[in-house]
């Protein structure tokens, strides 16, 4: 039964990234229930939803496009220091304090799901120099690769600051760097023997069937249905980390 739920909660996950982000708001907790390390829970977690950012991103291939102010190879490269970045900080801090820190994680990425209109709606009414625009964008790909959850909101919002307006575009290039980041920071997680891969393997199952058909869906599900979704999902496993804690 554990196992089934696992797959569930990968499923769901990778549908809901292949949205705007958010899946490891069901991915991690359900690990740490399961009874894993707080470290291995989420290299597994991050391990897991990675193949769900690949079948995303091949649904949405048509819609690549990076900004203006910046190149595609320019952003692949943010988020690769990034990654980098986030699963070195990962390593040093360990269990206890990742265990400490994670339920303020997660709510803060459930207060930016909740507030994303109205950071969309200030990031589209200003525009940032690049270079403060790439330093912001390797920030949130750090907190990436020390905890994917939300992540992919915080890009999104980043790239308006690059002047990228059209919703669709800004998902894929959401995908790209989500994929990218965490390809790195799960192959740092891997040399240093944090992933348990059995149940990677299987949650990247889920994960791979879910981003499919979160990404076949994605153009027909309201985006504030979407939203209001995670928002739901974060508050919830917030409150249980908290207990948990």
């Amino acid at each position: 039964m554990d196992l089934v739920l696992l797959f569930a909660a990968a499923l769901a996950a990778g549908a809901i990234n292949a949205l705007a982000g958010g899946g490891s708001f069901i991915t991690l907790p359900a690990l740490l229930f399961h009874g894993l390390p707080p470290t291995v829970a989420n290299a597994t977690s991050a391990t897991a939803v990675l193949p769900g950012y690949a079948t995303t991103l091949f649904r949405f291939r048509g819609d690549v496009a990076p900004p203006a102010a910046l190149s595609l190879p320019a952003m692949v490269a943010i988020a690769a220091a990034g990654g980098i970045s986030g699963a070195t900080l990962l390593l040093i801090t360990g269990d206890r304090a990742f265990s400490a820190v994670v339920p303020w994680l997660m709510g803060l990425a459930t207060l930016i799901f909740a507030a994303a209109p109205h950071i969309k709606q200030a990031m589209a009414q200003r525009q940032a120099s690049t270079p403060v625009a790439a330093v912001a964008l390797y920030a949130a790909c750090t907190y990436g690769g020390y905890f994917n959850g939300g992540v992919g909101i915080i890009v999104i919002a980043l790239l308006g600051l690059l002047g990228q307006t059209r919703l669709l575009t800004s998902v894929a290039m959401k995908a790209v760097m989500s994929a990218t980041l965490t390809t790195i920071s799960v192959t740092v997680y891997a040399l240093f023997g944090l992933i348990h891969w059995p149940l990677a393997v299987l949650m990247a199952a889920g994960a791979m069937l879910g981003g499919w058909m979160g990404a076949a869906f994605g153009y027909r599900i309201a985006p504030g249905w979407h939203r209001i979704g995670i928002v739901v999902i974060g508050t919830i496993m917030t409150g249980l980390m908290f207990l948990r804690t």
